[in-house]
């Protein structure tokens, strides 16, 4: 008994290291070469058909479908590969792997990658000790790569050794003769073996040895083969269980697609099978593999390889489909980890530099609203009790405000370039205003940021206003909506009229209002309305919201200099 559940706990460690590799390599990721690494799996990625090449060479290179499609779901979840981009990688993958199969039959053999793991971890441990950031990130990286593919190992490791031991699958040659639901049977099992195993070439490997001892014929062993495609998917969705809803929605699109793949083979399953039979005896002298198991190894693996090609013939036209589908299945819940993702500009500099100022243009209207959302999240956090939904929420702002760093960043690096090119005067005085408008949509990031952590602060002091002030705050709040929806209407790239009037009307209204919420508060001191804690924390909220209309109003103008009238 004590034995059996140190068993169960090996196997749950296994899983636990499999599953900290997976968030190790996937933080690490985010933080490490995001933006080289985004242009280079863009590249590879920027069609399906790329996208299937890709996936095929790299599960090829690797002989594991699974260590492909966790770390295509580990790349989702860092916001450097998008879901349609994840779509044709994991159906090159599934092409990939019949490589495997391949190698197995012709050579006996297959690569271990789990060997490098250590070697993996004794390059990065000294990177995650460096001063540089950038190094210590590459250090993650590396051991987080390398805890994944142990866990994995140990995780093969731990369950029942069936491999060893393929005669207690020998009861199953009691169910071969019942048609139809002897290949579901099979199917099932070959499906239940991989995920037990967790491994779809010792899964084929079981197979061969199932057909050599003659408990099962040739027509059940396609069967398991096509299980195996099933079970393989099991590996991708248990990484994905600690990723966020794109890494979710990659590994259901894994499982979707195999699962589609096997539905319509079962349709014409008798059929297939039989051609595989013909033209394998009659490319082997004769020799069929429903007759001789010598046949079989070779007969399984073109029906592998077939199966999974035409797999992704088929279903490579149906790539919006299949999104559309596991976004209905996994709904993106409303406090979901938005990545960052540059809209519009990912396709490098555009034919001329006055177009691709248009194109910064949209992304800059796109970074005002991603700005003005983010001070939605602030009233939302004002008005939060839970401490679970707020931690989440705050998490959620400080999420963005990275966001908003890299954003800037990526605009003005193209900015920058696009300045480098043949421009008119004016096109270089819009270049000069849209950097300067870029920096002051950082600083309400900034702002919104701070206006949390004043927040959380208040939070923990455990400091409550009346509703007298609450209600100054709100009013407060409202103005500062009001104008951040006026720099937004103006970011609008289809609108060339400026509201600079309307602008600054609300801009003097909210320093009016804070002026005058100055005095009250020094009157309030006075009067013991609330503590000195209270005071410097009201005082605060009030102060940061015109600061962050200041930046509003910066925005409003620098646009009039984009677009002079």
């Amino acid at each position: 008994m004590n034995y059996s559940f140190f068993d169960f706990l090996t196997l749950i460690g296994s899983l636990g290291l499999f599953l900290f590799g997976m968030k190790m390599m996937s933080e690490a990721l985010q933080k490490v070469a995001g933006d080289r690494m985004r242009k280079i799996l863009s590249a590879m990625t920027s069609n399906r058909f790329l996208g299937v090449l890709t996936g095929f060479l790299v599960t090829a290179i690797i002989q594991s479908s699974s260590a492909t499609t966790v770390m295509v779901v580990s790349f989702v979840n860092a916001g450097l590969m998008s879901l349609v981009e994840s779509i044709g990688v994991i159906m090159g993958a599934n092409i990939g792997t019949t490589i495997t199969g391949w190698m197995i039959t012709l050579l006996g053999f297959k690569v271990k990658i789990s060997a490098y793991a250590l070697p993996m971890i004794g390059l990065g441990l000294p990177l995650i000790f460096s001063k540089n950031s950038s190094r210590r990130s590459w250090g993650e990286f590396l051991v987080g790569f390398a805890l994944l593919f142990l866990g994995l190992e140990y995780l093969k490791g731990s369950v029942p050794n069936i491999k060893e031991s393929p005669e207690v699958l020998s009861f199953l040659q009691n169910y071969t003769q019942l048609g139809f639901g002897s290949t579901l049977i099979f199917l099932f099992i070959g499906t239940l073996l991989t995920v037990v195993i967790q491994s779809s070439s010792a899964t084929m490997a079981l197979t061969f040895v199932m057909c050599n001892q003659g408990w099962i014929p040739f027509h059940l062993a396609a069967a398991m083969v096509m299980g195996e495609n099933i079970g393989t998917t099991i590996t991708a969705n248990l990484a994905a269980s600690v990723g966020n809803v794109s890494a979710k929605r990659a590994a259901r699109v894994h499982l979707l697609f195999n699962l589609m793949g096997v539905t319509w083979m079962l349709i014409v399953f008798p059929w297939f099978v039989d051609a595989i039979d013909h033209f394998v005896s009659k490319s082997n002298g004769g020799i069929s593999p429903s007759q001789s198991a010598a046949a079989v190894p070779t007969a399984l693996s073109i029906f592998h390889t077939s199966f999974n090609v035409i797999n992704v013939l088929v279903f490579i036209w149906f790539v919006p489909v299949f999104e559309k589908v596991v976004k209905r299945m996994i709904p993106a819940s409303e406090l979901e980890e938005e990545e960052f993702r540059l809209k519009f500009i990912t396709t490098g500099m555009l034919s001329t530099s006055e177009l691709s100022i248009l194109q910064a243009r949209k992304e800059v209207h796109w970074f005002g609203k991603h700005s003005q959302k983010m001070f939605g999240f602030i009233r939302k956090l004002m008005g939060q009790n839970k401490d679970s939904k707020f931690s989440k929420q705050f998490a959620r702002i400080e999420k963005y405000e990275g966001i908003c760093d890299n954003i800037e960043v990526e605009i003005a690096n193209y900015l920058a370039q696009v300045n480098q090119g043949k421009l008119s005067d004016v096109g270089r005085k819009r270049v000069r205003s849209m950097l300067k408008l870029v920096d002051d949509l950082e600083s309400i990031g900034d702002c919104n940021y701070n206006l949390a952590k004043t927040i959380n602060r208040m939070r923990n002091a455990n400091v409550k206003f009346s509703d007298e002030i609450l209600k100054k705050l709100e009013l407060m709040f409202n103005l500062v909506d009001e104008a951040l929806n006026v720099m937004v209407t103006n970011l609008d790239d289809a609108s060339e009229d400026i509201h600079v009037t309307k602008a600054k009307q609300i801009e003097n209204e909210i320093n009016n209002y804070r002026n005058q919420l100055k005095v009250e508060h020094l009157d309030n001191f006075k009067n013991g309305v609330y503590t000195y804690e209270a005071g410097i924390i009201f005082n605060d909220l009030f102060s940061e919201c015109e600061k962050l209309a200041d930046y509003a109003i910066n925005v409003t103008e620098a646009l009039a200099e984009v677009n002079p009238q």
